[in-house]
């Protein structure tokens, strides 16, 4: 039985993509470890693999990476596997070094642009830094897969590695309430970061007749509290910190609409495919989220959303309020959603991952 370590920048409790594919590999037969930081309580979370959440002194900046390389490269050099997963670009360095050492095989999975997060472009210091690193270790993970098929466009012309499209697709669930039943509540759920336009939609809430309900934490939370405060609108608007998966798929599908909204700054923004896109599906809620070009491929064949093609005050409000009252179009996209799901589950993707590992027995 093949050995999988995984090495997230992150929580195990709370990646819900990891838990999909750690599980998937465990079922298909293979013994996963997936190692993370501490970041938040311990969710209670029951797996069918290992687990080892690891306490870090620096949790921001510089040093957070500093001392995840040098603490991860220990522990992989003495870990007990048959292959080495990175997750990222900013755990890519350690799982490098430990697999050249070790001569055992290595996979990236690449969420993200790393080098083209919006934290990290506005940054020219740290920018450079990280497009050095990429240029590194990119090209010697020649086996790998990434979440959209445009970043893997990118990712074989900037670096030379063609990799598969292992999409962050949501189990199938065919937990759906009637639209009569659901509150008036617009949901956004994940991280609570840069770039993800919670500027915008925050004074956006003076226009809309509705709750707010924001799941997660970020680095930008304490920003967001701060501003819903200044504008008056903690009434209207819930901070509700991290949120098990499991509870958050319950509480999804009994809200009105799901929010998705991405700047255009940098390109791992303007090719993102987000969990919360497929989870808002899988709950059978309408969103508004970005014109952009995987977004708007999937709307085109399944209608689930309310496109916009900048996270501005006004037009996130204008496409808010125009599913709160337009119940036609509204009824239209919630039928989008249940047959959507059938196409965008986990079921039928996990195959193609399995079959990445397979190739390197």
């Amino acid at each position: 039985m093949k050995k999988i370590t995984f090495v997230i920048n992150n929580d195990p409790d709370y990646d819900q993509r990891m838990q999909r594919i750690c599980s998937t590999l465990s079922v298909a037969g293979y013994q996963v470890t997936l190692v993370g930081r501490i970041m938040q309580e311990a969710s209670g979370l029951t797996t069918n693999y290992k687990v080892k959440r690891m306490r870090f002194w620096f949790r921001k900046g510089p040093m957070q990476y500093v001392e995840l390389s040098i603490r991860m490269f220990f522990r992989l050099l003495f870990a007990k596997t048959d292959v080495y997963g990175a997750v990222d670009i900013d755990t890519a360095l350690p799982v490098y070094l430990a697999s050249v050492i070790r001569q055992k095989p290595r996979t990236l999975d690449a969420h993200e642009y790393f080098s083209e997060l919006k934290e990290v472009i506005t940054r020219p210091v740290i920018h450079k830094v990280w497009k050095r690193i990429e240029a590194f270790t990119m090209p010697r993970f020649p086996v790998g897969y990434t979440v959209g098929h445009e970043l893997a466009r990118l990712f074989e012309e900037k670096f030379g590695v063609r990799y598969e499209v292992i999409r962050n697709l949501p189990f199938r669930s065919d937990f759906r309430l009637p639209i009569n039943e659901r509150k008036r509540v617009i949901l956004y759920q994940g991280a609570i970061n840069e770039a993800r336009g919670l500027e915008y939609l925050i004074p956006a809430m003076k226009q809309v007749d509705a709750e707010l309900h924001i799941y997660g934490k970020g680095n930008y939370y304490e920003q967001c509290v701060a501003l819903t405060r200044e504008l008056g609108l903690t009434a209207r608007i819930r901070f509700f910190g991290m949120m098990s998966p499991d509870r958050l798929k319950e509480i999804t599908p009994s809200c009105f609409i799901g929010i998705n909204l991405v700047e255009a700054e940098g390109l791992n923004q303007y090719y993102s495919l987000a969990n919360k896109f497929f989870d808002y599906i899988q709950g059978g809620i309408p969103q508004v989220t970005m014109n952009f070009p995987e977004y708007a491929a999937i709307n085109a064949r399944h209608p689930v959303a309310v496109l916009i093609d900048r996270p501005e005050i006004q037009s996130i409000a204008d496409a808010i309020n125009l599913l709160l009252k337009d119940s036609v179009l509204y009824g239209y996209l919630t039928s989008g959603c249940t047959a959507a799901a059938a196409d965008y589950c986990w079921e039928q993707e996990r195959e193609q991952l399995i079959q990445i590992y397979k190739k390197l027995n």
